[in-house]
């Protein structure tokens, strides 16, 4: 399972599997929380018409997925155009839900299209994946993660859903051998993408790193591999860290700055994002210059990670010039 501390963004009346992917925790069994629901009355399994595995849920058709979730799990991925690292997992997901052949559908959300559902799940970062069973969401993780790791967590969802009583098979229509649409074909990813991507799902993320320095190196326009670097630079500096391991750090070394650092990254990787900015403006100002620069730096880097077109970029860029100038 993955090394990030478990996500804090929980959605409201949530079941939580979190633990799911922390690794080197034992996975107990999914047992439904109290705010999930029963499954409806009668509501059918067996075998479930949809137009297809994978589904594009929007602010307007996403209550129908809603009743979807009685008779099959619905996956729900969060993604942006924008992060190279949203679009590598859903492909990925796409690749592992057709599969199983029925046993999920996908539901590809654009948040940037769609900020009523960015909100309602509470997608403080992208990629964030959830499921919905029954109407209720389970949040499952946020951030890259391989493939084996998903499927993991896939398998345990499907345990959750048979306890909820949701057991039915999806099944899309089979394409006509005339007239089918043409296949959209992908314009191809730079080679040190590729590779950058490979890393991440191996859980290398030196290498990642340097695949992307790499591209930078060769096109310091690719705003793309920027803010991979910059994702990527998170995960391997929570790499192998515990919750309590860096916290208890930072309470137990105040005048550490890179304790403290840490905790900003902790918390932003949990999706209290205001938190972590808080805390690193909070900080600057008793700082000699080194350490002022290394704060200024993390938090240009953090604006990487949320994407530079956040919300909450500007207000932390504004405090952050005052306290420069």
């Amino acid at each position: 399972m993955t090394n990030l501390p478990p996500s804090g963004s929980n959605l409201r009346g949530a079941v939580d599997l979190s633990s799911l992917v922390n690794r080197g925790q034992a996975a107990a069994p999914a047992t439904p929380g109290a705010a999930a629901a029963p499954a409806a009355a009668g509501a059918p399994a067996g075998v479930v018409p949809v137009p297809s595995l994978v589904l594009d849920g929007t602010d307007v058709n996403f209550g129908e997925l809603l009743e979807l979730s009685s008779r099959v799990p619905v996956i729900v991925g969060l993604w942006a155009s924008r992060s190279e690292p949203s679009t590598a997992l859903m492909t990925v997901l796409e690749k592992l839900i057709t599969d199983l052949a029925g046993r999920f559908v996908l539901a590809r959300v654009d948040i940037d299209a769609n900020p009523q559902l960015a909100q309602a799940f509470q997608a403080q970062s992208v990629p964030t994946v959830a499921a919905v069973i029954t109407g209720q969401p389970v949040q499952l993780f946020n951030g890259p993660l391989a493939e084996e790791q998903i499927s993991d967590v896939l398998g345990r969802v499907l345990e959750l859903a048979a306890q909820q009583g949701v057991t039915g098979t999806a099944e899309a229509p089979a394409a006509a051998a005339d007239g089918e649409p043409a296949e959209v074909v992908e314009e191809p990813l730079p080679p040190h993408h590729l590779e950058a991507y490979a890393a991440i799902e191996a859980g290398d993320y030196a290498t990642a790193q340097s695949e992307y320095r790499t591209a930078i190196a060769q096109n310091p326009n690719d705003t793309m591999a920027v803010a991979g670097l910059a994702q990527v630079s998170l995960l391997a500096r929570l790499q192998g860290k515990t919750i309590d391991q860096i916290r208890n750090g930072a309470a137990s070394s105040p005048d550490d700055l890179d304790a403290q650092l840490l905790v900003a990254d902790l918390d932003l990787s949990g999706g209290h994002i205001e938190d972590a900015f808080d805390r690193l403006l909070s900080l600057f100002p008793a700082q000699p210059a080194p350490g002022r620069n290394a704060i200024r730096e993390r938090i240009l880097e953090l604006f990487e990670v949320i994407g530079q077109d956040d919300p909450r970029v500007p207000p932390t860029r504004s405090r952050l010039t005052a306290l420069l100038y």
